[in-house]
């Protein structure tokens, strides 16, 4: 190929950033869109068949618009509901999911007690189960539904202040112990969620070892671009990328300065 590759990145907020900046480490020369359901947000709370429909639907229109060669669903909740659907429907695009990293914390933990930090929606799917029973079937799992961490996230990332409060109790139930072992490894298994990571650490009862999955899930995208655009050999982003809301609603002057950080200018 001689042009580079047009990724789609696309969260129901600005978790999905998470993802994009190890994307942009590995694949700088890569053509960005960066696509925030905002207008759905948050995704945690729906329910399946109607969340379902709304992938897919906002799916339909941005690979029209886009015409992405790779799409990156950087969605921990989307990503355990809706993936074979994309994948059935556009089989000629390949679709990169997010899902909750159970087998490296199972295997790093050394008191074989760890916790899944995720929305209700995640903790809830049969997916989340699966990973469980088979990764992790010797570690005492600790599945927390957190209803708000998202929507704190989110309004760090528009208002740059955070509740350490709310934070606090949020995060309190990921840390347990029992016979003298306690909690060492806190899966993050929503993008939204290492948005928030100064202010986890911060505040643990005791450290823990916190995985993002979002260098692994660059990786994976690399390898499928490889075969198809060969290396990235780009020292820096050639261009910025595109971000898209769609609500319509143009960002606050903040949320533009935040996301030029990030290398992407709002449409």
């Amino acid at each position: 190929m001689n042009r580079p590759p047009r990724i789609l990145v696309f969260d129901s907020g600005l978790g999905g950033l998470t993802v994009f900046a190890e994307i942009v480490k590995i694949r700088p020369g890569a053509d960005y869109v960066y696509c925030a359901d905002d207008a759905g947000f948050p995704y945690g709370s729906w329910k399946e068949p109607e969340l379902v429909d709304r992938v897919m639907k906002v799916m339909e229109r941005l690979i029209a618009e886009h015409a992405p060669d790779m799409v990156v669903i950087a969605c921990n909740t989307a990503s355990t509901l809706v993936l074979p659907c994309l994948r059935a429907r556009w089989p000629e695009i390949p679709f990169v999911g997010t899902v909750p990293a159970i087998k490296p914390a199972a295997e790093h933990s050394r008191s074989k007690m760890i916790s899944v930090l995720a929305t209700p929606g995640t903790v809830a799917r049969d997916y989340t189960q699966n990973l469980i029973a088979q990764f992790a079937a010797h570690c005492r799992v600790a599945l927390v539904g957190s209803t708000t961490l998202a929507r704190l996230a989110e309004n760090y990332m528009h208002h740059g202040s955070v509740c350490d409060e709310e934070i606090a109790a949020e995060i309190a139930p990921c840390f347990q112990e029992t016979d003298g072992r306690r909690t060492d490894v806190v899966v993050l298994a929503c993008t939204h969620y290492p948005l928030l990571l100064d202010a986890f650490q911060r505040l643990a009862p005791w450290p823990v070892e916190w995985i993002d999955p979002a260098p692994a899930i660059a990786r994976r995208a690399d390898q499928l671009l490889a075969g198809r655009f060969g290396r990235d050999e780009s020292e820096r982003c050639v261009a910025p990328g595109r971000a898209v809301f769609t609500s319509g609603a143009a960002p606050a002057p903040q949320l533009r300065e935040t996301l030029a950080r990030y290398g992407l200018a709002a449409k």
